[in-house]
């Protein structure tokens, strides 16, 4: 039997930026759509005014896309897309799971690893959902542009390829190419590590480096990526694609990237829990660096600039000081 990808129903589980620019990306390309958000302000805002006031402002969404506060409405659709932050994915999965379709399908969207655990989120989603067929999506894509149909480019992986290949037609269109691969760790390490990079650049940036150390920051983080995505298991080839080198250079450099901003502020001596406080969407490379971290020391990965910005953000050690000691390190040979 022809499936007919064009009248699918997703249901997404998240009403933050990347959840409302996947809800408009998809329904433009022919989808239902229910979002399920947690504030109340944002269901409103979608139902009523057609917009995303609080995570997406200024961004028209057409008024089929529905918002809901029930997770059992959402989950009651052909494909689920996990879009909540990393730390908090497990306990909504939890939540999801009494709702959740046995055997249903689960595509995660978030970037990240867990702390504590320094679970993968693929683990934590099966850990969770049971026998759910876990896919991820990830790649470089600034929320407004996606929403705004601009052409996108992504990656989504499966453990069985043909799978994957099938997901990147259900949810993909002709503005959101998506590519496909069986590589779910390499997917989440890149989306993952680039975050951590990105702070790094904004840093770097805001205490007036150059372009230079812009790019030797990139090129090295890039190399401490492949270090942790061999040792757990991901293709170096993945990490040269769009899920990792391509989303590296997005994070790493352009405003719109929260991670970058978080740099930038902290380099100019704001402090972490005041910046923070301040936002309305998620910098997940505050967590992340504590959980890359973790997992260098783990498996005995020599990953200075993540090392370096966890120091900064989650151990109270002076930049300067930490700049200082990246720049005296030994010479060495280059390497991935």
């Amino acid at each position: 039997m022809t499936v007919d990808i064009n009248r699918k129903h997703v249901g997404i589980i998240g009403g933050g930026a990347w959840g409302t620019a996947l809800a408009a990306t998809l329904h433009r390309a022919g989808r239902e759509v229910t979002v399920w958000a947690r504030e109340p302000e944002v269901i409103e805002a979608i139902n009523r005014h057609h917009v995303n006031s609080v995570f997406l402002p200024g961004i028209p969404l057409n008024p089929k896309i529905r918002a809901t506060a029930d997770l059992a409405r959402a989950a009651n659709a052909d494909i689920v897309l996990l879009v909540v932050p990393a730390q908090h994915t497990r306990s909504v999965c939890r939540n999801l799971r009494p709702h959740f379709q046995p055997g249903g399908r689960v595509i995660i969207c978030t970037k990240g690893i867990e702390t504590g655990s320094l679970a993968l989120m693929s683990e934590v989603v099966a850990d969770t959902l049971g026998d759910a067929r876990i896919a991820v999506l990830s790649g470089p894509t600034f929320a407004a542009e996606v929403a705004h149909g601009m052409p996108s480019a992504a990656t989504v992986a499966a453990a069985n390829m043909p799978v994957a290949g099938q997901l990147a037609k259900e949810i993909g269109s002709v503005n959101f190419r998506l590519y496909h691969t069986s590589d779910v760790i390499g997917v989440q390490i890149g989306g993952a590590v680039k975050n951590v990079i990105a702070i790094a650049c904004g840093i770097a940036n805001s205490r007036g480096y150059g372009k230079n150390t812009s790019a030797a920051l990139i090129t090295r983080g890039l190399a401490e990526m492949a270090r942790l995505g061999a040792a757990l298991g991901a293709s170096r080839e993945t990490l040269m694609g769009l899920s990792g080198v391509g989303d590296l250079l997005l994070t790493c450099g352009y405003e719109q990237s929260r991670n970058l901003t978080l740099g930038i502020a902290l380099g100019r001596g704001a402090a972490l829990d005041d910046y923070l406080s301040g936002q309305v969407s998620v910098a997940e490379g505050v967590a992340s660096a504590a959980a890359v971290a973790a997992l260098a020391v783990r498996h005995e990965i020599d990953m200075p600039i993540v090392s370096a910005v966890d120091a900064v953000l989650n151990h109270g050690v002076d930049i300067d000081h930490t700049i200082a000691a990246l720049l005296a390190r030994q010479f060495i040979p280059e390497a991935m």
